[in-house]
């Protein structure tokens, strides 16, 4: 009679859970010897398959007679009694952390900071679940992972003031980037964070609010390449005009960087002749959005001669005065003039495009605010700061005129800059300022991905320190959706589960390591990281 061998049998039961026993075979029957227990999730199960296979092989403490189950996504307790004296020891998501770890310092972030490990922990739980600073222990602890102190985590955040943390991770930011490819352009933007606070002090005022919110707040001013990876934050007081901020961000950071020239994008917002002499003074290049309502002077000439028909795609390059509406153009010439500095002292260049796809949209919108306008009129709706309502003699009017001349200019968008045609052409300055939505990503991303708001912080220095993890986040979440194609909320999503289990088995140590799935051998593979050993 041969020798009858053991092997692991897989049975659903009637609760939907899956039994694991260890039977042989009696003729075309299996026969149990032995029930080892019943898993509810894939951890349980490869825990479960991991001690079978000890019981099959004792002298070996891993044999593979079967596949390793999939990705583990929950885990067998040590209170969870499975038929044997196995226990699970210890869960640790280790691959999510390592491609963390490895992101954080390929872009130079654990060199720039002095090997600061509790600023580190701070920046990567972040990534992992935005929280205060006082919760980044007990994310680190879900993970299986060793965390500092919370005290330990505040004097971190004190250091990265008192020894300018800011500055050197610019520095590393600016040096990958450029290791990457080169730096010609930056883009600029800003935005509120609101904090649920009483009272104002230095920082935190009380300003305007796109949100219309009345709870103090601080201005961010965010400063990031043409790809939207970060290179520079700054803060100021809340009741500061938003305008006044790109000149100095700018300008410091380029005297750190040491780099010239230095093309910087901005919205309209940013449009402000002091702000525009201001960056241009600075021997730095600008391109920023301009109002609409420039454009019947700039473009007076093209209304005079051609009425106001445009083609799609069409592009006029000419030149708008850097204050007030009085033109150097010759409004008497059909061709428009090449702007040059020393040709035109009182005036910047401009270029407007026509978007037949604007012009779409742009009527949508006029449509329902000339609609709402005669509504008002009308008496049916409450005037509230309505477009296309003026007052004549004490009477409440459609303003005709008004909405002939929005209908006129539906489909254009302006730019104004102060580099020469020769250096750059009207549709490379187009196509340029296209790319400030990186800077809008990026803000969507510190703000919603990363939670940069509300703050948990009150002093100024605490919030300063708060924005530079924040910047760091930013920075490696940028890095590894560029590396990956996808974004970091993904790369969190498919990694976390994937933990590795230690079993304790009458005194012998297990350890179960998950397979991968395609989405984390994608990640894997896109990152250039070595799978975990199985």
């Amino acid at each position: 009679m041969g020798v009858v061998s053991p092997f692991l049998r897989k049975v659903k039961t009637a609760s939907g859970a899956t039994a694991v026993q260890i039977a042989v075979k009696e003729g075309r029957r299996d026969k149990v010897i032995e029930h080892l227990g019943s898993a509810h999730t894939e951890a349980e199960l490869a825990a479960l398959m991991e001690i079978g296979r000890h019981r099959i092989a004792p002298d070996q403490l891993a044999l593979d007679l079967t596949p390793t189950p999939p990705a583990v996504s929950g885990l067998l307790t040590a209170s969870a009694p499975v038929g044997t004296d196995a226990v699970v020891e210890s869960k640790r998501s280790g691959l999510l952390w390592d491609v963390l770890h490895r992101a954080y310092n390929c872009l130079g972030l654990g060199d720039a900071t002095g090997g600061d490990r509790a600023f580190e922990q701070m920046v990567l739980a972040r990534l992992i679940e935005p929280t205060s600073k006082a919760q980044v222990p007990r994310v680190l602890g879900d993970l299986g992972l060793e965390s500092v102190s919370v005290r330990t985590l505040f004097r971190s955040l004190a250091r990265a003031q008192e020894r300018g943390y800011r500055e050197s991770l610019s520095g590393a930011l600016f040096e990958h980037v450029t290791t990457s490819g080169g730096l010609a352009l930056c883009l600029y933007d800003v935005t509120t964070l609101y904090f649920e606070a009483e009272r104002e002090d230095d920082l935190r005022k009380v300003g305007y609010s796109k949100e219309r919110r009345v709870d103090p707040q601080v201005i961010v001013g965010l400063l990031v390449d043409r790809a939207g990876f970060p290179l520079r934050i700054g803060c100021w007081e809340g009741n500061r005009a938003e305008t006044t901020t790109i000149v100095g961000v700018v300008e410091q950071f380029r005297q750190a960087a040491k780099v010239e020239p230095l093309v910087v994008v901005a919205d309209a917002g940013m449009l402000s002749a002091s702000n525009l002499s201001a960056l241009d003074e600075a021997r730095l290049r600008f391109i920023v959005g301009a109002r609409t309502t420039r454009a019947p002077g700039d473009l007076e000439a093209h209304f005079r001669w051609s009425g106001d028909a445009f083609t799609d795609g069409q592009v006029i390059d000419t030149i708008t005065p850097r204050r007030g509406s009085r033109s150097e153009r010759d409004k008497s010439r059909k061709s428009e003039p090449v702007w040059d500095p020393h040709t035109h002292p009182g005036s910047w260049r401009a270029v407007w495009a026509y978007s037949k796809k604007r012009a779409a949209r742009d009527n949508q919108t006029l449509t329902p605010q000339a609609n709402r306008a005669r509504a008002v009129i009308a008496g049916e709706k409450r005037p509230k700061n309505t477009r296309f309502v003026t007052v004549r003699q004490g009477d409440q009017v459609l303003d005709e005129a008004s909405i002939a001349r929005a209908r006129s200019l539906v489909g254009l968008k302006g730019y104004v800059t102060n580099i020469p045609s020769h250096l750059m052409d009207a549709g490379e300055v187009v196509s340029s300022y296209h790319e400030l939505w990186h800077v809008e990503q990026s803000f969507r991303m510190s703000k919603h991905d990363l939670r940069a708001r509300p703050v948990f912080h009150h002093t100024r220095d605490a919030i300063e320190a708060h924005l530079t993890v924040v910047m760091a986040s930013l920075a490696v979440a940028r890095y590894l959706q560029e590396a990956t194609g996808i974004s970091i909320k993904r790369v969190i999503r498919a990694l976390k589960p994937l933990q590795d289990v230690t079993i304790n088995l009458n005194g012998h140590h297990i350890n179960a390591t998950p397979q991968l799935t395609p989405k984390a051998e994608q990640i894997l593979t896109a990152l250039s990281t070595p799978p975990p050993a199985h």
